[in-house]
């Protein structure tokens, strides 16, 4: 008997593949290769092609590269008396990246570290969380200059301190203190913005450069290039050992063209002089602009910011309570000159045909102008002047009708002058900042009255805080013909401005860079002086003004004689102008200018000092005491004028 082979009819008794189901199933099978082969290709991939690689990063996972600063180079004066130089000192920093992440493991950290360092877990908190909003991904620096007991202590327990690193960092050190602390600048961390500047490109963050003066300036030469240490740690972090270490490249030398001597002379005799005001000084060697001496006092120790500085020590510093010591009278104190502007009245006249050198005036005490009177100090009358007695004795009166008489012409011919001679723009001296001066005119007045009536249609009030919105007068040309009224100068313009009388006219820009040297004293690079610009001087003037400088100094009656009696004018011939400056609701600012033009060491010095009173009380004294130190090496005893003449 036959059997039913069912319906398959192959006799398996199992029902025929449906042409759906098998194209299901060959999808289903095409899929699977095609997931198999990219597991295939993909590990054929990591293992064969990138094994290699990956083993690289594996290793390198167990290594950690830790910089090595490299050492700012020194400063120097002329000499190579060393100005700024460093020191070991060890810093204690953490590791953002490496910190606990639970609160409770964190504040342990903070309290264990604080014993350590003496200091509170808050403080340690505040100092991370300050530096990360600044630099998110740089090591924070939590202790400068810390024992070397500490550093030992921390790297024999690493794995009590994690993200805790200490390093041998080194620190600028300051020999002479306080000594021309506001020209040599200060040094810190690059903040988030340099970072971003073309200056900068290629440091890191957490790298010191020069913030200030001439660490700022010729900071690119100073700075050097960082090293690196290559590190072996463990999964934890641990350390291992030092696979290699690529050494640092230190920063350039500088040298300076300051005098140590002179330097130190300088600051003292200002202080002094001065009774404790604030003041400043600049010396200039006439013949190329090289500045042989600048200081400005009250001063400061620059070594308070190679650590941090907290907020109300940097305060202090700034403050006027405390004189602002770390503001530059020497480049950015803008004052009244008084006297010491009345050689640039005096070429005005003279270039303009008002006087000659042997026009005469009788100067009777006062000139009446309208009806206000411009007197000398005290109505005192000195009779038939020239210009050279005028000079020699401060005459107020010869330089009012001069004043008077230029206001007159076209051109706003004394402010021309000014202008000539450096005053209301900066000099271009080697530092990253200085005060411009102001050399009020007819539309600088204009200006004034301009800002006010705007300010008052846009506040709608009667007053916006210009109290002197008027059209410029001729009492503005007389006041600005003596250095009174709102002419504004510093003494570095008023030393660059009197090296021109001395050169004959060379209007030279001041420098204080002069080479740069590596670490053996070989020259790298000459910093060459800048190009100087030319003036003319009117037939006569130099000589007329150069005696009357002189007989200021040396003659009976001069301004300065007093001051400089006992002085070898045969020798060492000084050409001096005193100054008194109106300065409400300050007192007086003293002043003094003065140059001997020596064959082989010529000088410039310009010295003011705050509320110094009369010109021969306090600043030519002090003028006194730096050029016997710079001509016989020593200074002298402080001498003070009795002169009463501004």
């Amino acid at each position: 008997m036959m059997m039913n082979s069912g319906p398959s009819g192959d006799g398996s008794g199992r029902a025929p593949i449906t042409p759906q189901l098998a194209l299901r199933v060959a999808t289903l099978g095409g899929i699977a290769f095609v997931l198999f082969a990219i597991v295939f290709f993909r590990l054929w991939f990591l293992q064969v092609l990138s094994g290699d690689e990956y083993v690289s990063q594996a290793n390198d996972n167990r290594v950690r590269e830790v910089r090595i600063p490299a050492p700012r180079g020194d400063i120097t004066d002329r000499n190579g008396d060393t100005l700024v130089t460093n020191r070991q000192g060890t810093v204690v920093q953490i590791e953002p990246g490496k910190l606990p992440a639970g609160h409770t493991e964190l504040s342990a950290l903070y309290v264990r570290l604080g014993k350590v360092l003496g200091m509170k877990p808050v403080e340690i908190s505040r100092e991370v969380n300050k530096q990360r909003r600044t630099l998110p991904y740089a090591n924070v620096t939590v202790k400068v200059d810390a024992p070397r007991t500490v550093l030992n202590y921390l790297q024999e327990r690493k794995r009590d301190f994690p993200a805790v690193t200490v390093i041998d960092q080194n620190l600028r050190r300051y020999p002479h203190a306080t000594l021309a602390a506001q020209l040599l600048g200060t040094v810190g961390q690059i903040t988030e913005g340099q970072l971003k500047l073309k200056r900068y490109k290629g440091v890191r963050q957490s790298t010191i450069i020069g913030q200030s003066g001439i660490e700022y300036q010729y900071d690119r030469y100073l700075r050097g290039r960082d090293g690196a240490q290559l590190l072996q740690v463990d999964s934890s972090g641990g350390y291992k050992g030092e696979l290699r270490r690529r050494q640092p490249v230190p920063g350039s030398n500088l040298k300076l063209s300051l005098d140590l001597g002179l330097q130190k002379v300088g600051q003292s005799a200002i202080a002094q002089a001065g009774g404790g005001n604030p003041g400043a000084f600049v010396a200039l060697d006439p013949r190329n602009g090289e500045v042989l001496g600048m200081g400005s006092y009250p001063s400061y120790d620059p070594s308070v910011f190679a650590k941090p500085i907290s907020q109300s020590a940097y305060a202090a510093l700034n403050s006027q309570a405390n004189g602002a010591p770390l503001f530059n009278r020497a480049t950015g104190g803008l004052y009244p000159t008084g006297s010491t502007f009345k050689v640039v009245t005096a070429l005005a006249g003279l270039d303009n045909g008002l006087i000659t050198p042997s026009s005469t005036i009788t100067d009777s005490g006062c000139l009446k102008v309208g009806i206000q009177s411009f007197c000398n100090t005290g109505k005192v009358a000195n009779g038939t002047v020239d210009l050279q007695q005028a000079i020699k004795v401060s005459s107020d009166v010869f330089f009012y009708m001069l004043g008077e008489n230029l206001n007159g012409l076209k051109g706003q011919q004394l402010q021309s002058w000014a202008h000539k001679l450096g005053f209301g723009r900066t000099t271009g001296i080697d530092l990253p900042s200085e005060g411009t001066g102001l050399v009020p005119d007819r539309q600088w007045r204009a200006d004034i009255g301009a800002k006010e009536l705007a300010c008052e249609k846009k506040q709608k009030k009667a007053f916006c805080g210009i109290s002197d919105k008027r059209p410029w007068s001729v009492g503005d040309n007389i006041n600005l013909s003596v250095g009174q009224g709102d002419l504004q100068a510093s003494p570095l313009q008023m030393a660059v401005a009197y090296a021109a009388l001395e050169n004959n006219g060379k209007i030279v820009k001041p420098h204080i860079g002069m080479d740069v040297e590596d670490s053996q004293g070989r020259l790298v690079q000459q910093i060459d002086p800048p190009s100087a610009r030319r003036i003319t001087f009117p037939g006569g003037a130099r000589d007329t003004l150069l005696a009357g400088l002189h007989g200021a100094a040396s003659a009976p009656g001069g301004t300065s004689a007093d001051v400089f009696a006992g002085w070898n004018q045969n020798r060492y011939p000084v050409y001096g102008k005193t100054g008194t400056a109106e300065r409400p609701p300050h007192g007086d600012q003293s002043w003094y200018v003065a140059f001997v033009p020596d064959p082989v060491k010529p000088i410039v010095v310009a010295v003011t000092i705050e509320n110094g009173g009369f010109g021969a009380d306090a600043a030519a004294p002090a003028a006194r005491e730096m050029l016997s130190q710079w001509f016989y090496g020593r200074p002298g005893k402080l001498v003070r004028g009795s002169s009463t003449t501004r």
